[in-house]
């Protein structure tokens, strides 16, 4: 697991996740940008798909981002309900799933529910790492390479103390 801190629409690995709304029709932060990256198939691919459910992923090609997959995971708004972290830790461990199913080997998180959907960032970095160790604890006979991609360097500095790193 490494940190990267920069634009996840840069990243050249099989697939960056996406924080994306239910309707995965584009949005605001992350959302917006790939979006706007990745050019209007993408929109179109992701009206085929009927959006996806709070905890869920979903797989689109990356178009013209660097990536060659987009997945895209809604993480759930903050009510600080006990439904929160299970719902957030889902979100990672179905992106990885779907990108297991599809035969992907790299992927990139983005700070999933930290921006408009209020997680407490040191939550939400801890229940990241902890959904992604457990994944890769589950499948070990699969090789991953992940990257949490982080918009500045005070989510990365989360990251970081998370990772011991």
């Amino acid at each position: 697991m490494r940190i990267f801190v920069g634009d996840i629409t840069t990243l050249n690995c099989d697939a960056i996740v996406n924080a994306a709304n239910s309707s995965l029709l584009g949005g605001g932060g992350v959302d917006g940008a790939i979006h706007r990256v990745a050019g209007p198939k993408l929109v179109e691919e992701c009206i085929t798909i009927h959006g996806c459910e709070t905890g869920d992923a979903k797989i689109t090609l990356g178009y013209n981002l660097p990536a060659k997959h987009v997945i895209h995971t809604v993480g759930p708004i903050y009510s600080g309900d006990n439904s929160d972290p299970i719902k957030l830790a889902s979100c990672y461990k179905r992106s990885l799933d779907v990108a297991r199913e599809n035969g992907l080997h790299s992927i990139a998180f983005s700070a999933i529910s930290t921006g408009v959907y209020g997680y407490p960032l040191k939550a939400a970095t801890e229940i990241a790492v902890n959904a992604v160790r457990k994944w890769l604890n589950e499948n070990p006979d699969y090789d991953m390479d992940i990257t949490f991609c982080c918009f500045s360097q005070r989510v990365a500095d989360a990251y970081a103390e998370v990772l011991n790193m």
